[in-house]
C-alpha cells in the first residue's frame, strides 16, 4: 500500500531521471487536462510532500496522489517501445523526454495547476516525516492539541505529520503497546511515537518490501497489519480487525492485538 516512504522512494527515482530534462511528449489522459500539452517545457523538480507527489514543470505543477492502487513507473528510450507494466487503459499521464517515459497508473488524484497554487495544494500539512521541514517539536504540538482524538485518527491525520498511512499506524499502535481508538491524552509517551514513526518510515524509504518487524521474508515484515486472525508474533492471541474514522476521516481498516494493546 502506497504511503510516504513509497512516494518519496517514486520521487527520488523520478527526479533522478527527469530534473532538468525537456519534456518532448505530454499525454494527460484524464478528461479534465486531457488538452494540456507540456511538451518543450523543462521539468524543474519532482519532490515528495507527504504522501504527494509534485512535478514542477515550467510555469505549472503537476499534482498526484496514488492513493490506494496508484503508481509511477519508468521506462528507458532509445531501443525498441518500451512493454508497460500495467495494462494501457489503467495509464492517467504519460511523459517522455529524450530518454526516459514516466507513466502514472491509477493515480488517485492527478490534476496539472499552476505553480503558484502549490502552496494551496500542500501547504496544510504538517511536517514532512520523509522531508527537509521534518519537525519532530511541532509534530508534537499538532499531535498533543486534541487529547481526546483516538491514537489511531490522529496518526493518519496529514496536518499533524505527513507521510503516515494505514499500514503505519496499525504498526506503530502494536509496537508503542496502544489501542489504536485509546486517546492521545492516554496514549503514552507521544515523543517516543513520533521518533518511531520518523525511524520506522526512515528505514523503508529505500525498500521495495516494507518491513516493521526487521524481518524481510515474506509474510514476516509485519507485526499486525493483514493479520486478522492470524496469531499475535508476539503472544499468540488471534490479531483483531475493525475500522476506524470520523467526520474529517473516512472508515479504515485497522488491525490490533488484544493481549498485547491495551
Amino acid at each position: 500500500m502506497p504511503e510516504g516512504d513509497t512516494v518519496y522512494r517514486s520521487a527520488h527515482n523520478l527526479a533522478e531521471a527527469l530534473d532538468g530534462q525537456v519534456l518532448t511528449t505530454c499525454d494527460v489522459r484524464v478528461p479534465k487536462y486531457a488538452t494540456v500539452d507540456l511538451s518543450g517545457e523543462t521539468i524543474d523538480s519532482v519532490v515528495p510532500r507527504g504522501k504527494h507527489l509534485l512535478m514542477r514543470v515550467g510555469e505549472a505543477l503537476i499534482h498526484s496522489h496514488l492513493k490506494m492502487e496508484g503508481s509511477w513507473h519508468l521506462y528507458p528510450l532509445g531501443g525498441p517501445r518500451p512493454k508497460w507494466h500495467r495494462p494501457a487503459f489503467q495509464a492517467r499521464i504519460v511523459l517522455e523526454t529524450a530518454q526516459w517515459q514516466a507513466v502514472g497508473f491509477e493515480l488517485g488524484l492527478l490534476e496539472i495547476v499552476p505553480l503558484s497554487a502549490e502552496e494551496d495544494i500542500v501547504g496544510y500539512l504538517g511536517p514532512d516525516l520523509l522531508g527537509p521541514d521534518w519537525d519532530p517539536d511541532e509534530a508534537l504540538r499538532r499531535l498533543s492539541a486534541d487529547p481526546d482524538r483516538p491514537i489511531g485518527l490522529a496518526l493518519l491525520d496529514q496536518r499533524i505529520m505527513a507521510g503516515l498511512g494505514n499500514v503505519y499506524r496499525a504498526e506503530l499502535c502494536f509496537l508503542r503497546g496502544v489501542l489504536p481508538t485509546r486517546p492521545v491524552g492516554e496514549s503514552g509517551d507521544l515523543v517516543r511515537m513520533i521518533a518511531l514513526a520518523k525511524k520506522l518510515i526512515t528505514v523503508n524509504r529505500e525498500r521495495i518490501e516494507r518491513t516493521t518487524t526487521g524481518n524481510l521474508r515474506q509474510g514476516q515484515q509485519l507485526w499486525v497489519y493483514g493479520r486478522d486472525r492470524r496469531p499475535c508474533r508476539r503472544c499468540g492471541t488471534p490479531i483483531r480487525q475493525g475500522e476506524l474514522g470520523d467526520s474529517e476521516l473516512q472508515l479504515r481498516v485497522t488491525y490490533w492485538c488484544p493481549h498485547c494493546q491495551s
